[in-house]
């Protein structure tokens, strides 16, 4: 078992336990939320089919209502249980999650009213391009969540690694797009999408980053945020 969960069990009280266990619950249920978001927009992208897009929407609201209900529960548990160590470390980490999580939402709209766009014009530009991106984005997302779930350092540190893949899969199609709206300026509109929609999809795994981030603050106490200011390390 972690050390984490060991905490839980010698240092707080059952209802306590159940209350952060309760809080760990609600936010993996929102990531699943934005996992079900990532596949509808990706296919919506791949398809064209309207009843996805309106499921997009649909589950955006759903992710909106889970960020209002986190934030309430993260706010009672301090007030009622004033939470300290590991205890707070996991309602603090959890606050930062939900508010990444609800900007993946939001990244992942956009991605379904470009899509939108993209077909419009006719164009089906950037379909390779876009897959590439989506298929490691959406493995970053799993992980950063099984990461929370478990409470997984290794996993958390996996990520960063499939982070630098990402960025050089979205610079490679950033260039492949260019040349492909020098080629043919007419395309020039439908690439600007294409290039959006990557944008947000690489958006995505950067704040699937920012969780992996929060795990390891979870377990070690350790923030390792903009390393350019701050000298600590993994252990």
């Amino acid at each position: 078992m972690n050390d984490l969960n060991d905490d839980f069990v010698r240092h707080i009280s059952t209802e306590f336990n159940e209350e952060l266990e309760a809080l760990r619950r609600s936010t993996l249920e929102m990531g699943g939320l934005v996992e079900e978001q990532l596949r509808s927009a990706l296919q919506f992208y791949s398809t064209q089919d309207s009843s996805v897009l309106g499921k997009t929407s649909e589950t955006e609201k759903k992710i909106n209502a889970a960020e209002i209900d986190l934030d309430e529960q993260v706010e009672a548990l301090i007030v009622r249980r004033q939470p300290i160590a590991s205890d707070l470390r996991l309602v603090l980490a959890v606050s930062k999650i939900v508010r990444d999580l609800e900007r993946m939402g939001d990244e992942l709209e956009k991605v379904g009213s470009l899509s939108l766009e993209c077909w419009t014009s006719g164009k089906d530009v950037g379909i390779t391009e876009i897959q590439r991106i989506a298929e490691q984005v959406a493995k970053m997302l799993n992980e950063s969540l099984t990461a929370f779930a478990r409470l997984d350092l290794n996993l958390a540190r996996d990520i960063f690694e499939r982070e630098r893949k990402v960025d050089k899969i979205y610079e490679s199609a950033l260039r492949a797009l260019a040349t492909f709206m020098i080629e043919d300026p007419r395309n020039i509109g439908s690439v600007l999408n294409v290039i959006w929609i990557a944008r947000s999809l690489e958006r995505v795994g950067d704040h699937a980053t920012n969780i992996a981030e929060y795990v390891i603050y979870l377990v070690q106490g350790v923030d390792i945020r903009h390393p350019e200011v701050n000298q600590n390390t993994f252990k």
